[in-house]
């Protein structure tokens, strides 16, 4: 992989960057509900995935290997199973799901040597810091590197404009899938909301809205960021994954790789 060196470069300068960067910046939610629980409801679905192969080389439909598959980032709002997408995009397109939830849900065992950092982290109410999220995803893109992987699809990160400075330091992202529910969708899933926060409160209602309120801001810079590098790519979602996956194919011309995925699965 091309990206290698700077992947290796970048990892050792992180820590330095992480601190200007984070000056200035508001974060949302606790970390029990933003960076340890980046989408707490994909927990339940990947315990039914764990036996999950590690993807192969990417062929393309001439049946030749490209130099590389492709570097996706899934962000989004709150509520859309970006999970769920996330993994049928990386059959279809035979590259590994990358979920940071995941990568940070792994360290939380007494054998991990960042399990302190985030255990304090999370018992203290505070983000997990980013240079130790940043170090973890760098260690996955390099083993995968080693493993044979060409490419990847990554969700739960970034969630601020911060963190996608950090991530362009680290990896040449090619497109950016920005997952938007309807109006109707989106009164749907309030119930469900990832803002509403964990334990009692007298005051759901009121840190509902202020979550969000922080979350929209956050969300719109990230937006701008990714728009400006022309990598940003607006999705409406109606419904379920289920519901909404062809249209997904369509806005990102992935119909024909369907179509072939499924016609190998027949003759196979």
């Amino acid at each position: 992989m091309a990206w290698l060196p700077k992947l290796r470069v970048a990892t050792a300068a992180v820590s330095a960057l992480v601190n200007p960067l984070r000056r200035g910046v508001r974060a949302f939610g606790s970390a029990a509900a933003l960076e340890l629980d980046y989408d707490y409801e994909y927990y339940e679905y990947e315990q039914a995935h764990r036996d999950r192969h590690p993807a192969q080389l990417k062929v393309d439909v001439g049946g030749s290997a490209p130099e590389r598959g492709v570097q996706w980032v899934l962000i989004g709002e709150p509520g859309v199973k970006r999970h769920a997408y996330a993994e049928r995009l990386s059959k279809l397109l035979e590259v590994p799901h990358i979920s940071m939830g995941t990568l940070v849900r792994q360290e939380l065992n007494p054998h991990s040597s960042l399990y302190k950092q985030i255990a304090n982290a999370v018992n203290e109410g505070k983000l997990v810091p980013e240079d130790v999220i940043f170090a973890l995803l760098s260690k996955r893109l390099e083993e995968g590197y080693y493993g044979g992987e060409n490419g990847f699809i990554l969700e739960g990160i970034p969630r601020t404009r911060m963190q996608a400075e950090i991530l362009d330091q680290i990896a040449d992202i090619d497109l950016v899938v920005n997952f938007k529910c309807t109006e109707e969708y989106s009164l749907k899933k309030n119930s469900e909301s990832e803002f509403l926060p964990i334990g009692n409160s007298k005051d759901v209602g009121s840190s509902w809205k202020e979550n969000a309120h922080v979350y929209s801001e956050q969300a719109k810079s990230l937006e701008d960021y990714y728009s400006k590098q022309k990598k940003l790519l607006n999705y409406q979602v109606a419904g379920a994954p289920g519901d909404s996956w062809q249209g997904l194919l369509a806005a990102l011309h992935l119909q024909h790789v369907n179509a072939l995925s499924s016609s190998h699965k027949l003759t196979a």
